[in-house]
């Protein structure tokens, strides 16, 4: 069976909005994830790990650290690409190339 036909009357797609919550979302979640077992680990050392055990209190860290930080950069990807078709343009006149204006003569009274 042959593909079916991709519509020509499209530019390029990118990601949906739903698709940048969960991507970042993840590497939030990742990064807190790194994060809570750095600072789990040195406050295992330093206070010890309780009456938990040293697994569960770094698993502790770990899955508070990542969710709060996975749920934060999810939002925050998603505003950050929410943009108003006004700031949109504004950035591209930014970062345009500058018009070069032709020198003016400068001005001179005449002399006596």
């Amino acid at each position: 069976m042959p593909p079916a036909p991709m519509p020509t009357n499209r530019g390029p797609a990118g990601p949906s909005t739903a698709e940048k919550l969960k991507m970042g979302a993840m590497m939030g979640g990742t990064v807190g994830v790194i994060i809570g077992f750095i600072f789990g680990t040195v406050n295992i050392f330093r206070y010890g790990a309780g009456t938990n055990g040293i697994m569960r209190t770094l698993g502790q860290y770990m899955a508070g650290s990542g969710a709060t930080f996975g749920f934060f950069m999810g939002i925050g990807s998603v505003i950050r690409t929410d943009a108003s078709p006004i700031a949109a343009e504004a950035f591209a006149r930014a970062q345009r190339r500058p018009y070069i204006m032709a020198a003016q003569q400068a001005y001179r009274p005449h002399s006596k």
